[in-house]
């Protein structure tokens, strides 16, 4: 024994350890804010949760590759065996070996050669960020890269310049990745902001200053394909905090990601233009949004998230200043929301037009939430009511079950959609909202929308019809089984 090599020894270990594994095959699985202004039908089934291990033992590989650390790590040493094998190695790089000192100057340049080098590797490269504290400007890391295997492993903190001169060339981004594909970044470090500068010059912190406030987004992934994004604390971002556009192919889990109560515009998470992500297992805590979908969206799934303080999940605002919009086929599944202004809301502009459908907000718990459940197509950010448009954003097919808890409004449940076009296929099932330390009911407020009750639901709508437990909308699931592990 004391003879066997180390990978003798790896080989041993993935042979005596991947049977005790499940077997998976997944049935499930949206422009920057304004700093101021494959078919599957789920008709009478409960969509499958993979936390809930007792009852579903088919689960897509994708999300067990995100969910389970030991997994990952035999993806990663088959893989080194395989090099090992074939007589390759894997490349590890040091931003240190690069000039980085991490001693509270500028690392920036470092970091830059290190991405070079790490994007030019026809290797499986794993460039590492040690523990230690980096200042880095803004920067843009480009692809598409050579390797089809590229991690990057920050186990310190890389922390944002706070000289808002710094940010001229490349905008409104701090950390930019553009056009990377198969990119697992992880490691269990920070990334931080240092947005407290850029609070401040906020029209919404400081009334009198003009609302042009363009801070930059933290976190940026632009048309990256095949990304996995995990175990990271991302805080204190000047704005947005993550953001994937034009992206494909996402899984983001095991994050943390905060900012103070009252930081402007610092939505968690962002999504826009992007097709099959997956957003899991994660404690989200802002000055706006938790997570907010916007057009071009679709094939989102969202779930075990933790969302406080914040404005809960939002999907949009959609249809600004006359715009289409597109979202399709969302779901948000085992949400804990925290005393947030808002819980699940979808949201809309008035002279808008395009759609928002085929979404489900699943076994939610609200907790001291105002506005719990909201609809709003007449949304605006302005203190007077817009007027009455001709067009809107159509909203249609949502489905609500399982969303249980206190809200901290006397308006527990608001459909407040549009005269013109009214909103369509909604479906309350299995809904109770109470009023938080008060023994009044909570109350609901429909207008112009077609809503079903299933089973027991409170506060009721009025003119809502009972119907049947089959009558859900069809959401297309996530093609998330063409991802491809970024070292596998």
């Amino acid at each position: 024994m004391a003879s066997w090599s180390y990978s003798s020894m790896i080989s041993f270990f993935i042979i005596m350890i991947l049977p005790s594994f499940p077997s998976y095959c997944s049935r499930r699985f949206l422009d920057d804010n304004q700093p101021c202004p494959g078919h599957v039908d789920y008709s009478g089934s409960f969509p499958p949760s993979y936390f809930d291990t007792e009852d579903h033992h088919d689960r897509g590989d994708f999300e067990n590759y995100l969910i389970n650390p030991t997994a990952r790590l035999l993806s990663f040493e088959r893989r080194k065996l395989e090099q090992e094998d074939e007589g390759t190695a894997i490349v590890v790089l040091n931003v240190d070996d690069f000039g980085a000192k991490g001693n509270g100057k500028d690392d920036t340049e470092a970091f830059k050669n290190a991405w070079e080098k790490a994007c030019s590797s026809k290797r499986t490269t794993v460039l590492v960020v040690p523990q230690k504290k980096y200042l880095v400007k803004p920067i843009k890391l480009e692809g598409p890269c050579k390797s089809n295997s590229l991690t990057i492993r920050i186990q310190g903190t890389i922390e944002a310049s706070n000289k808002c001169s710094d940010y001229n060339e490349y905008g409104r981004h701090w950390l930019l990745f553009d056009s990377v594909q198969d990119l697992l970044i992880e490691g269990g470090g920070t990334l931080d902001g240092n947005g407290g500068v850029w609070w401040k010059r906020s029209c919404k912190i400081k009334k009198s200053h003009p609302c042009n406030n363009k801070a930059p987004t933290a976190l940026t992934f632009y048309k990256c394909e095949n990304l996995v994004v995990r175990d990271l604390k991302i805080q204190n971002a000047q704005q947005i905090q993550v953001s994937f556009q034009r992206c494909k192919k996402v899984g983001a889990s095991s994050l943390t990601v905060t900012a103070p109560r009252h930081s402007p515009n610092t939505d968690g998470i962002h999504v826009t233009h992007t097709q099959d992500i997956q957003i899991s297992n994660s404690v989200i805590g802002t000055g706006d949004d938790c997570i907010s979908i916007v057009s071009g969206s679709q094939r989102v799934w969202i779930t075990n998230i933790t969302c406080g303080p914040g404005h809960g999940i939002s999907i949009g605002s959609l249809g600004s200043r006359h715009s289409e919009a597109h979202v399709s086929d969302i779901i948000v599944d085992r949400v804990k929301f925290f005393e947030t202004s808002n819980g699940v809301r979808i949201k809309t502009w008035q002279g808008g037009s395009g759609s928002a459908k085929n979404i489900e907000f699943l076994n939610i718990q609200m907790n001291n939430v105002h506005n719990p459940i909201i609809i709003d197509q007449n949304y605006g950010d302005q203190k007077n009511p817009c007027k009455e448009e001709c067009s809107a954003v159509q909203v249609k097919d949502i489905f609500y079950e399982n969303i249980t808890g206190t809200s901290a409004t006397k308006v527990a449940i608001k459909f407040n959609c549009s005269r013109r076009f009214k909103c369509e296929g909604v479906v309350l099932k299995d809904v109770d909202i109470r009023r938080h330390h008060e023994k009044n009911k909570a109350q609901a407020l429909c207008e112009n929308v077609k809503l079903t009750d299933i089973g027991f639901v409170a506060p009721l709508c009025p003119n809502a019809h009972k119907g049947r437990n089959n009558t859900r909308p069809s959401v297309q699931q996530p093609h998330h089984k063409k991802i491809r592990n970024p070292i596998n």
